[in-house]
């Protein structure tokens, strides 16, 4: 055998005693500085959108799992949860009545309140010991009281929960975790401070009303009882939630309705435009609302021909006098054939007639443009009809028969007669306002209640049907609330009522005086005797 030479012998020794470290696998380079540059790093204002996106989805899961109080309140069951909403407010759902809807707070959440059963227990102890009703009012405050405060908790502790869940499970990390919960409960109490800040208890003066509710005659009353009893409802959503526990148990053996001898039901109407279901319509609110007079301010046709004429016959029939002025869309035909028609009173060129209580005067519109078509020197026109009108409102003052209530087609035409009168009626432009002018005449304009006619189909949407009960004291024949009246358009089933009062019919507000010369400010105008008022916009 061949020896192995001594300096091989050496060499193999030496690899065999080699340090350890030569053997370790060999780490990864680190990367150059250069590079690092080049890797994308999130924004911090991405990650704080994400975080957002996070705590805003976790505190809405959490509501949804957590967030609702079954409360008893009175003698009735309830449910309250608060919502995510862009808009605020609180909701009531009277099942199956329909839903009361109150502009109470500003803040992105909204309270549903949920009367979902009465408890026959409650109830019947009520009906056996009656001297518990005046006990009732503090009994339903006290358990809205407790059942806000625990939904309050109940809804802290969701919302804070839920984000910091879904922060866990999304980042993994705890103390982002932590911080989405962190946020969540900033939030939350910042929204609490905005309702807070923003809480209207009057909200409950003007209450929307929709699905069966709104044609509930019984929740009208009396003119005097809109101005006097309203003021009960002005502190506490409580005694609004008693009125409708009260409604919900009687309504199926209710009474037929009788109004008050001093109030006035004025049913406005406008713009039919030829559309046959408006009449039954108007039948049925004024069998609903016991209507004294019905008022139209124009647009019943749509083209004007005495083909069309046949179209006005059920106005004798409707159960109502009919106080009719002539629009754009309406001609001299149409306004001769409603002359001779048993019911009607056509107002014309400052003509002034005592219907059911009330003295009206109007004029008919001095264009005829049934094509839709703008005619030189049209604005001038109407503002002449208007003063034309405000003479003869003067001239019926000379002679001690003052005007209680003006109607013309056009508002520009209405402008004309501020001073003169105390409300002036209009039409034409398809959606309802209500403004108080400069020298304190309120302008009443009715939206389409036709739904435009024929052209509720040229648009996206139908046109909503819409008219007003306007109420009004028989002693001093002055407004003093209106109801206004939404129904869905062609092909829908919608219904809305809300309530109005004139700000100074409302709680706390400086009554108007019975006669004369109004104080200044308190929105209304004595004929004669103009007082210049801040302009009013109603909604």
């Amino acid at each position: 055998m061949a020896r192995v030479p001594a300096a091989v012998l050496h060499v193999l020794d030496r690899i065999r005693r080699a340090p350890r470290a030569l053997v370790r696998p060999r780490r990864a380079a680190r990367p150059s500085p250069a590079a690092v540059e080049l890797a994308p790093r999130p924004r911090p204002w991405t990650r704080a959108l994400g975080l957002v996106a996070v705590v805003l989805a976790g505190a809405w899961l959490g509501l949804l799992i957590v967030g609702d109080v079954r409360v008893p309140v009175g003698p009735m069951n309830t449910t309250m949860t608060l919502r995510p909403s862009l808009t605020g407010g609180t909701k009531i759902n009277v099942s199956p009545l329909g839903a009361l809807q109150l502009d109470s707070h500003v803040a992105p959440v909204r309270l549903d309140v949920n009367v979902d059963q009465l408890d026959p227990d409650r109830a019947q102890a009520l009906v056996d010991h009656p001297e518990r009703l005046s006990g009732l009012q503090d009994e339903v405050a006290r358990d809205v009281e407790h059942g806000t405060l625990d939904l309050a908790v109940r809804s802290c502790v969701a919302v804070v929960a839920g984000a910091t869940a879904l922060g866990l499970a999304v980042y993994r990390r705890p103390r982002r975790a932590l911080a989405a919960g962190g946020l969540a409960f900033t939030l939350l109490a910042a929204s609490g401070g905005t309702a807070y800040a923003t809480w209207n208890p009057d909200s409950v003066l003007e209450p929307k009303f929709s699905g069966l509710l709104s044609s509930a005659p019984s929740l009208v009353g009396d003119a005097r009882s809109i101005v006097t009893e309203f003021d009960i409802y002005q502190k506490e959503l409580a005694r609004l939630v008693t009125n409708v526990t009260k409604l919900y148990d009687v309504t199926s053996t209710l009474p037929a309705y009788q109004p008050d001898p001093t109030t006035i039901r004025v049913l406005h109407v406008s713009d039919i435009h030829l559309n046959p279901a408006s009449w039954k319509i108007i039948a049925s609110l004024v069998e609903q609302y016991k209507v004294n007079v019905i008022v139209d301010s124009g647009d019943t046709m749509d083209h004007g021909t005495a083909a069309e004429n046949g179209f006005l016959d059920p106005v004798e029939d409707l159960g109502a006098p009919y106080v009719w002025v002539r629009g754009n869309h309406d001609s001299l035909v149409t306004q001769r054939y409603l002359e001779g028609l048993k019911n009607v009173h056509v107002l014309d060129d400052g003509r002034a007639r005592t219907v059911a209580g009330l003295r009206f005067a109007g004029i008919g519109d001095p264009q005829f443009t049934p094509d839709r078509s703008t005619k030189p020197g049209a604005e001038a026109s109407q503002e002449l009809a208007g003063a034309r009108l405000a003479s003869a409102l003067r001239d019926q003052r000379a002679a001690g028969t003052p005007v209680d209530v003006a109607i013309a087609h056009e508002p520009s035409a209405a402008r004309e007669v501020d001073g003169e009168v105390p409300l002036v009626l209009a039409g034409h432009v398809h959606h309802e306002d209500m403004e108080v002018m400069k020298y304190g005449t309120r302008l009443r304009i009715e939206g389409s209640t036709g739904g435009s006619g024929l052209r509720a189909v040229e648009g996206t949407y139908p046109d909503p049907i819409q008219a007003s009960i306007l109420y009004f004291d028989r002693d001093t024949r002055r407004l003093q609330a209106w109801d206004q009246i939404k129904l869905g358009g062609l092909g829908l089933t919608t219904a809305e009522v809300s309530r109005h009062l004139p700000k100074e019919n409302q709680p706390g507000a400086t009554p108007s005086p019975t006669g004369g010369t109004p104080s200044p400010g308190d929105g209304t105008a004595s004929p004669g005797s103009p007082s210049p008022s801040p302009a009013e916009s109603t909604p």
